[in-house]
Formats: structure tokens, sequence, C-alpha cells
């Protein structure tokens, strides 16, 4: 199974993960976050960040989501990257997190597409005179 890390500004990956365990309806296991407050060090960051992911890899990889690219968590997560064992994406979402729940027991490379699938059909204009979303 695919460990998952969310590296966000402040609770944002606890909030996601709340949210996704009530959406799943089950407990959520090999996942966990690390909040970025505004008076943390990236390099104790980093170091948080890397004995999670230790913790998180049974062997099958772990995929790091952060909020937002160019920031500092995104910039932590990238520098833990390792092709094909610790994948990065910027741009966590909660369609994105639970698509990526729902499929962790596919490869890492699967995961990283449905977790990019997520995110982008998550977004959609809802229109109040239509009767679907665009």
């Amino acid at each position: 199974m695919i460990g998952i890390l969310l590296i966000t500004h402040e609770n944002l990956g606890e909030n996601l993960i709340s949210c996704a365990t009530h959406v799943m309806g089950v407990p959520l296991p090999q996942l966990n976050h690390l909040g970025v407050f505004k008076q943390d060090q990236p390099d104790a960051i980093f170091a948080k960040a890397s004995a999670l992911i230790h913790e998180l890899d049974s062997g099958d990889g772990v995929l790091v989501l952060s909020d937002m690219y160019g920031a500092t968590p995104c910039n932590v997560s990238t520098s833990l990257a390792q092709a094909g064992k610790v994948e990065c994406i910027a741009g966590a979402s909660l369609p994105m997190l639970v698509r990526v729940l729902t499929y962790r027991h596919e490869p890492l490379t699967v995961v990283v597409q449905k977790a990019l699938s997520g995110g982008q059909q998550g977004v959609v204009h809802v229109n109040s005179d239509s009767d679907h979303a665009n």
C-alpha cells in the first residue's frame, strides 16, 4: 500500500485527512500530515518529513501532497523526491486525496496519475442554470 504524507501550510493537511476520513467512512492507515508554520525552519521541516516518509513507507513508496506550488511545503516535498519511491504533487485538494486513497493499492506511478486526475476533475463550475456541472 502506498503511504501518503500531506505537507501543507498550518493545519490544512490535518483538516483534509479529517474530511477524507469522513468521506471514506473507514480508518485510513499509512496516512499522515506535517503542518508548516511561519516560525518553522525548512531544515527542521525536512527532517520531520524524512522521518514521516520512513514511517509511512511499507516498501511500495510514498506520495507526498503539498498545498501550493513554490511555497515552503512544496519546496520541502521536492527535496524529498526520489523517482519511483517518493513522488510529490502540489495542489492538494479533497478530491485529489480521496482519489489517491481509493487507488493506493496500485503502483506508485498509477497513484500519481490518479492524484492528478482527481485534482483536475475535482474542479468544476457549478451553475444553477444547468442540470449538471460544467
